[in-house]
């Protein structure tokens, strides 16, 4: 199969207006297996993905890198500017002074002089120190958001990185960021899925020109905390069975037609490969109506950051309601 074109999108706050290809392979794993990860990467490649995602907690930076440089080896791409590498800062290291400092450490792991997008993971800290997953009750720190957004900001100015952005925030908390960024996000990553729309958030970050990127379009079908719902759904079946394509390439195609772009994730050859082939067709407007209609539910939610001691004590103050 010949690798496939994926679209860009432009990211509005990153230096030089650097592209974003609109769909990217994700790494986040409940086990890692790096042969395994390695391999999918590079055939990945081959089909035409040139957007990886990875984070410090994924502990995938190292493995991706090596990959990356393989397929630089292999000839598969010409340069290591010929991908989109997307990291994160986690919780533990999201204070001011330590920004930097991880930030090149996801550097070191990956082999590489910059990052494409850096984004916060969460909008909560964790006591400075080892990387923790998941954070304990003792571990959970209010964010100072104005002193971690001027590390990143600093770390986009130094080149570092190409664009910053965040995860996981709220359109409260993302418009509280865009109060007094200097530099704004140029991407929020969210879980966004049939299940899940976010049609709230997709519409102020479009309308604040930050690009939404969805997680777990499938509604992290396979994963600790997700569910089957979407893979089991009669109305996406239906949709999937009348266009000939599988659920999740319909729930790809939707996330692209709702204006989000979307990492995916799979190490199977036939759905990476399926997985890309969304481009060229489109679901009819009785779909996306069809789509609309489903009941929805967070499948994260991350009780793990609620406590009584704060600084969230409730589901509705991490969503800010959006639930």
């Amino acid at each position: 199969m010949a690798a496939t074109k994926i679209p860009e999108v432009v990211l509005g706050s990153s230096n030089g207006q650097w592209t974003m290809p609109v769909l990217s392979f994700g790494t986040a794993t409940d086990n890692l297996d790096p042969i395994a990860l390695k391999t999918a990467v590079l055939e990945a490649i081959k089909l035409g993905y040139r957007h990886f995602d990875t984070a410090s907690i994924y502990t995938s930076e190292q493995t991706l890198g090596e990959a990356v440089a393989e397929a630089i080896s292999l000839g598969l791409i010409a340069s290591r500017d010929h991908v989109f590498i997307t990291s994160k800062l986690w919780c533990n290291d999201a204070h001011p002074d330590l920004v930097i400092p991880a930030l090149k450490k996801s550097l070191h792991n990956l082999q590489m002089e910059y990052l494409d997008l850096y984004l916060i993971h969460w909008p909560i800290s964790g006591k400075p120190g080892k990387l923790v997953y998941p954070l304990t009750e003792e571990d959970l720190v209010p964010l100072d958001l104005k002193g971690v957004w001027a590390a990143m900001e600093e770390s986009q100015r130094l080149g570092l990185t190409k664009s910053i952005g965040v995860s996981n925030f709220s359109s409260k908390k993302t418009e509280n960021l865009l109060s007094f960024a200097t530099i704004p996000p140029s991407v929020n990553q969210v879980e966004i899925s049939p299940y899940w729309q976010q049609k709230k958030l997709i519409d102020f970050c479009k309308a604040n020109g930050v690009v939404v990127t969805a997680f777990s379009p499938l509604g992290g079908s396979g994963t600790s905390w997700g569910s089957s719902h979407v893979m089991e759904s009669k109305v996406l079946q239906e949709i999937a069975e009348a266009r000939g394509k599988s659920i999740a390439q319909v729930c790809i195609r939707w996330v692209y037609q709702a204006g989000a772009t979307v990492t995916v994730k799979s190490y199977n050859k036939e759905r990476l490969k399926h997985n890309v082939q969304v481009f060229d067709w489109e679901l009819t407007e009785e779909d996306l109506d069809k789509i609309s209609q489903i009941p929805q539910h967070r499948m994260m939610q991350r009780e793990e950051f609620v406590s009584a001691n704060g600084p969230y004590k409730s589901l509705e103050e991490l969503w800010d309601g959006e639930i």
